[in-house]
């Protein structure tokens, strides 16, 4: 077993991932909770990053209200997140179950390297 610390690339990857999950759970008033979370690099000629695909789930009235919250202000929120800077946050599907007060919502968010 390997004792010790990441190195320092990989504890630079893991703060940029907390630092987004932190600031759309904010979003979201602290409701619900991540289900999936996916990050690669993403480049293009001038800028570099990283591509976010997030899967949220929220389970009772409250924390479907604050889901619907968080799908109704993502794509224009204004997040403050040291050296990174959102270009694009997107939702790319919503699954509701009204019956049971279950929702799940599925984003993407690229994050770009601040110069």
């Amino acid at each position: 077993m390997h004792r010790g610390c990441f190195c320092e690339m990989t504890s630079a990857v893991l703060a940029k991932r907390h630092r987004i999950v932190e600031a759309v759970m904010a979003l979201a008033d602290g409701h619900g909770t991540v289900a999936e979370h996916r990050a690669r690099n993403w480049a293009s000629i001038t800028f570099s990053g990283t591509r976010h695909k997030l899967v949220l789930d929220f389970e009772g009235p409250a924390a479907v209200e604050a889901g619907e919250e968080l799908i109704a202000r993502l794509e224009d929120h204004e997040f403050e997140i040291p050296g990174q800077l959102v270009a694009d946050a997107a939702i790319k599907a919503v699954d509701r179950s009204p019956s049971t007060a279950f929702l799940i919502v599925h984003a993407e968010i690229l994050l770009l390297e601040e110069k």
